[in-house]
């Protein structure tokens, strides 16, 4: 292993660090925007939304079942084959890797289990004929149903979400009671099968989570690891991201591309493709859109994989200005703040974070566990693992303002659909959250001033508390990002 700072060992094990610490905090900070409860969520699992069932296959089928369902035949073939890129890529890599274990993921004894149910009714603006997203979060599990004590069911390092529609079009029913049924689970006490039964009986919450109402799949892969030692955090890691559609017609899941995913080297090697992309994108709407974190990019500059590493490798701003130079953006601000108010782009490193933070593969980089925000409680009797959170800390910081966004549907008001970065939430959505790890507490993202320039207006919120620094890690790609530590340290 290589020997790092002790500082630049401890950026990467953080996000294990600072999830919730008890399941009470954790089940405060999810209230009315996720299910978490391992018991709910094998009830729910067992009673209908198992992955099976969702697509029309048994209900305890193993992957490999599932896999060979007509309907999944481009999303076996089209990962296969990105996968084995991945593979011919790396063949003349020095160090050794740890290839995810297909065999395992098609092995008879592995079954995708339910993870976790999130709301996502705050990307109602991406979808508002359907009050935004419910997304079922499944992840397999190898030798599922084994007594055997020497070979325990254990997670594969991979996620598949079933992306709903919040509101299918034959749903008699309107955002602000949806809204209103999500808000009240904060009030429910969790009880195992009888609330599985209320969550998706009439009025519950997941009422309409039924196969006619998904949208699309999405993969999420641990492709290879540095490490063979399933302990071993220090590593790189590469996830495989895909995103497959569909077509109700043909009830077949098409390959489609990820949300916002630039397609960096198409567009830098297509001198057209790039000026329309630095055209479109800097267009004073559009503009204003990326800072408030919404802007939803033409399919034409998207990519149809992504390979996400973590730690992350490349520099945000390296990447940003291979396709923008300073005066583009410099004239770009000068624009937007003309006919709106700029909350986050303030200078080129915070268009740089931000066109980098609405990326798939960027947003994962960032603060996620592993590579993932939500991989789920462990359930009950499995293996040990080294990641054992329900989720993130960047998901548990964006909480309060999808809830702010549940309560404007549920009060008629507008929702305000705006996000600050993904590392740090805003800060006027962020009273419940001040002084912990999310917020200018320790071990909160926060951003060191260049001590020879002026101070940089993007990040002048990301400070740290009171007998905190900002402390960054030597031979970071951004030396001026970091996390907050006591003085001492």
């Amino acid at each position: 292993m290589r020997v790092r700072p002790a500082l630049q060992k401890l950026l990467c094990l953080l996000p294990l660090l600072l999830v919730p610490a008890s399941a009470s905090h954790g089940a405060a900070m999810e209230r009315g925007a996720a299910i978490t409860d391992p018991e709910i969520l094998s009830a729910l699992n067992t009673s209908g939304l198992s992955l099976g069932r969702m697509l029309g296959a048994a209900a305890n089928g193993s992957g490999a079942d599932l896999f060979a369902l007509p309907s999944m035949a481009i999303v076996r073939d089209a990962t296969d084959r990105d996968f084995n890129r991945y593979v011919v890529d790396r063949k003349d890599a020095p160090e050794k890797i740890t290839l995810f274990d297909r065999d395992a993921l098609n092995a008879p004894g592995t079954q995708f289990d339910l993870a976790g149910i999130v709301n996502r009714m705050d990307r109602a603006f991406v979808s508002p004929d359907t009050c935004g997203e419910i997304r079922l979060i499944y992840r397999p599990i190898a030798n599922h149903d084994s007594t055997n004590r020497d070979v325990p069911p254990s997670r594969l390092p991979m996620t598949l979400n079933l992306v709903m529609k919040a509101k299918p079009a034959h749903a008699g029913m309107i955002c602000a009671e949806l809204a209103k049924r999500w808000l009240a689970l904060g009030d429910a006490s969790p009880a195992g099968a009888e609330h599985a039964a209320a969550l998706t009986g009439k009025g519950g919450a997941l009422e309409w989570i039924t196969p006619e109402a998904i949208d699309r799949i999405e993969l999420n892969i641990q492709v290879a690891r540095e490490a063979t030692d399933a302990n071993d955090l220090d590593g790189r890691a590469d996830y495989l991201m895909k995103v497959f559609r569909l077509d109700p017609q043909r009830k077949l899941f098409e390959e489609s591309p990820l949300e916002n995913q630039i397609d960096v080297e198409r567009i830098r090697t297509d001198a057209k493709l790039a000026a329309d992309f630095r055209q479109w994108l800097l267009e004073p709407a559009n503009f204003s859109n990326l800072d408030r974190g919404t802007v939803v990019l033409p399919d034409r500059f998207l990519a149809l994989s992504a390979i996400n590493a973590t730690p992350a490798l490349a520099d945000a701003e390296r990447r940003a200005r291979d396709l923008f130079s300073d005066d583009d953006i410099v004239t770009a601000l000068a624009k937007a703040s003309a006919s709106a108010s700029l909350e986050n782009i303030r200078s080129f490193a915070g268009f740089a974070r931000r066109l980098d933070d609405i990326t798939c593969s960027g947003c994962h980089q960032t603060r996620a566990i592993g590579g993932f925000h939500f991989p789920g409680r462990e359930q009950p009797g499995m293996a040990p693992g080294a990641v054992v959170a329900a989720a993130s800390p960047h998901f548990f910081g964006d909480q309060q303002r999808r809830r702010d966004i549940l309560a404007a549907f549920r009060d008629g008001a507008p929702p305000d659909f705006s996000r600050g970065f993904s590392a740090r939430p805003q800060p006027r959505r962020a009273s419940e959250l001040a002084g912990t790890t999310y917020v200018n507490g320790w071990g909160a993202m926060c951003y060191a001033p260049n001590a020879n320039a002026a101070p940089d207006r993007s990040f002048a919120s990301w400070t740290c508390a009171e007998g905190l620094s900002c402390q960054t890690a030597l031979g970071a790609k951004d030396a001026r990002a970091g996390l907050c530590f006591l003085k001492s340290q």
